[in-house]
């Protein structure tokens, strides 16, 4: 893997094992109030993240897209604070709640963005 491929796998690396470790505490201390922080890491973070790696390693065309290195960092940076943000909110800090909006508007543009990047090359292959 190469360029934006490998840093999104690497992120998806990354955002997995956060997500595990917030599983396992949830579960070490019968605590699931995080839930919603533990789906948004594994499938946002992870699943998500592993699927645009993917994607833009068996398109190389699409990862020599100028756009592609910022859709990278949209997502990269949406989905942590994103993450971070709705941890607060679900341990009683209701005023980081427009963080986690802003952060949830971004990592939605990051999707459009790659709907962008995508299609057209999807309909040339």
């Amino acid at each position: 893997m190469q360029g934006v491929a490998r840093n999104f796998f690497i992120l998806g690396i990354v955002m997995a094992i956060a997500g595990l470790m917030l599983g396992l505490k949830m579960a070490m201390t019968n605590n699931h109030v995080q839930m919603p922080v533990h789906a948004h890491i594994m499938v946002a973070g992870w699943l998500m993240s592993a699927v645009f790696g993917f994607f833009y390693h068996l398109f190389p065309v699409a990862r020599q897209n100028k756009l592609a290195p910022f859709h990278f960092w949209i997502h990269a940076i949406s989905i942590v604070v994103l993450t971070v943000s709705l941890y607060f909110v679900l341990a009683g800090n209701p005023g980081v709640e427009p963080v986690t909006a802003v952060s949830s508007i971004l990592f939605f543009l990051g999707m459009l963005l790659f709907a962008w990047i995508a299609i057209p090359v999807i309909n040339k292959a």
